[in-house]
């Protein structure tokens, strides 16, 4: 059992070395070498957990795509596609996007996920940004379902407004961290909420994000 927790911390701490690495250098100019002195895990520590560094990249976008989900569809994904959202489902989207934000500023490993299944260098079976727009989609069908879309607005016209500009936080968050505060996101949503929201639904909804979402997480 003791062998088995310490083989499990060196795994962790391999996987967030391998991601400040990826963040910082890209995949093709990161080295293993860099990732094992990063870790303080000597080569041979690091092949024994993972093959080499397609694996390891693998590892860092796996990790992401869970906490990924743990903000999306494990919080409110059941009610997002059936269309019984409790309340406004454009405010589930704004809460949800600020936890996006919140985790891409904490978790270096999501930050370099992002950038790996980005990356040209390399194919990638994962596509977070796909995975965030699904989730923005099935909550811009479930605000139309539920009347809360402007009217004459169409699902998939305000997912593309919400995706693009969130993606581009992302992306800009990767090398200028500020874009990943609170206050870039609540910004967009104060310009955008007026031109999704349909009449009488505007006063109820929050660009700060609700319950503290637009607070959470903490840079790392």
């Amino acid at each position: 059992m003791v062998k088995q927790e310490r083989a499990a911390r060196t795994r962790e701490t391999l996987i967030r070395a391998a991601a400040e690495v990826f963040a910082e250098q890209g995949f093709v100019t990161a080295s293993i070498a860099a990732i094992s002195r990063r870790a303080g895990v000597s080569a041979g520590g690091l092949h024994f957990h993972f093959e080499n560094k397609t694996v390891l990249a693998q590892a860092v976008e796996d990790r992401a795509a869970r906490a990924l989900r743990q903000v999306t569809t494990e919080r409110w994904g059941a009610a997002a596609s059936s269309g019984t959202v409790d309340g406004n489902a454009l405010q589930v989207l704004v809460d949800s996007s600020h936890a996006l934000m919140a985790l891409l500023a904490a978790d270096v490993v999501v930050r370099a996920a992002f950038l790996l299944c980005s990356d040209a260098s390399r194919r990638s079976a994962m596509d977070l940004r796909r995975q965030w727009r699904l989730w923005v989609e099935a909550l811009t069908r479930a605000a139309a379902r539920q009347g809360a879309l402007a009217e004459g607005l169409s699902p998939q016209d305000a997912a593309g407004v919400v995706v693009a500009a969130t993606v581009g936080l992302e992306a800009l968050g990767a090398r200028e961290r500020d874009w990943l505060a609170p206050h870039a996101l609540t910004r967009f949503w104060a310009l955008a909420l007026p031109q999704l929201a349909a009449d009488g639904t505007l006063g109820g909804l929050v660009a700060e994000g609700s319950a503290g979402e637009a607070g959470r997480g903490s840079p790392a």
